[in-house]
């Protein structure tokens, strides 16, 4: 296995800018594993591939306005701090913007505290100390970051969170859940279709690709996820009852098959810690029975642990399929439903 294998060609014009409108009208590929047949539908046909027993499980984390723009003290140039992860108080690890940010150098965050560069973890990683909280600026300052392939998107920030959103802690959202509206998920229960919820706080290592040429040998990032007793006995019921168990989202895959691994007989025990699980072709899936996703980025380990749930050949199929039919790509995009 290389991660050129991962590989597919995709012009910029596929890569969604916009979110669709309604958030349920978006587009929704079914892919049938057993088969390979694929249907096209719209995201609120989704009921018609779910049945009376099924069980949505989807992730409830909230994007946090990580995005800060300040400027150096002194001289003023410009500085863009991206909050990744939260050490202490008042010390984070960011991406940091701008020339010659080196430990020691002062910033005046604006709308917000200073702060200072107190360690180079590589490349744009720093380490950064605020003078104060900096979740005290987050309302007046902060901006919800977008990925870095959506260029132009002036709309309403909400669009970037799902309906069911909660938890602050994720620095990008679950997308595969944006497609849901209030409606579709009453829609969904009345026809006998259950949610659940864990938390995933997403970081932005997920939209990393991986360079080395073994995907093995890369290093995945760590991501904080939770599962509460509640969602945990309705996924053991779900099974003993015979239904299927649907994660939204490849972050609700991670935390069902991370807390499986911390689980006893077969059955789902709350559990909470950071999760490395990585998902490559040839892992044994022990808790999700189907899945609904987005179109990933090309050697990703996103795409990588779709490919594992479906396979390959199968997942570039259908991305061809998809390119062919005009699809929009990545997380303002159309969605697959893996059954």
């Amino acid at each position: 296995m290389k991660t050129e294998d991962f590989y597919y060609d995709l012009p910029a014009e596929f890569i969604a800018q916009t979110p669709a409108e309604p958030r349920d009208h978006s587009r929704l590929m079914v892919l049938e594993r057993a088969t390979g047949q694929i249907h096209h539908q719209r995201f609120y046909e989704i009921g018609q591939f779910l049945r009376p027993g099924d069980l949505l499980v989807v992730n409830e984390t909230r994007v946090f306005p990580a995005r800060f723009f300040g400027s150096k003290l002194p001289g003023g140039g410009k500085v863009e701090i991206l909050l990744l992860k939260k050490r202490d108080d008042l010390t984070w690890e960011c991406l940091v913007g701008g020339s010659g940010m080196k430990p020691g150098r002062q910033i005046q965050v604006t709308g917000g505290p200073t702060a200072e560069v107190v360690a180079d973890s590589g490349e744009s990683r720093r380490l950064v100390r605020f003078a104060e909280p900096i979740e005290n600026a987050f309302t007046k300052a902060g901006h919800v970051p977008l990925p870095p392939y959506i260029h132009a998107y002036k709309g309403d920030p909400e669009r970037y969170q799902t309906v069911f959103n909660k938890t602050l802690g994720s620095a990008a959202a679950p997308t595969a859940g944006l497609h849901f509206t209030p409606a579709l998920l009453e829609q969904l229960q009345q026809q006998g279709v259950e949610l659940a919820k864990i938390d995933l706080h997403v970081g932005l290592d997920t939209f990393a690709p991986v360079t080395e040429s073994d995907p093995e040998t890369h290093q995945i990032h760590k991501e904080w996820c939770a599962l509460s007793a509640d969602t945990a006995q309705r996924i053991n019921q779900t099974k003993k009852n015979g239904g299927r168990v649907i994660a939204v989202g490849t972050t609700s895959v991670r935390t069902l098959e991370s807390v499986a691994a911390h689980s006893r007989n077969g059955l789902l025990q709350p559990w909470q810690g950071d999760t490395g699980l990585y998902i490559l072709p040839g892992y044994q899936f022990e808790v999700v029975d189907a899945m609904v996703t987005n179109f990933h980025l090309p050697k990703s380990t996103l795409l990588m642990l779709v490919s594992a749930f479906a396979g390959r050949e199968t997942m570039l199929n259908a991305y061809e399929v998809a390119k062919a039919e005009g699809y929009r790509f990545f997380s303002f995009g159309d969605a697959m439903l893996l059954l």
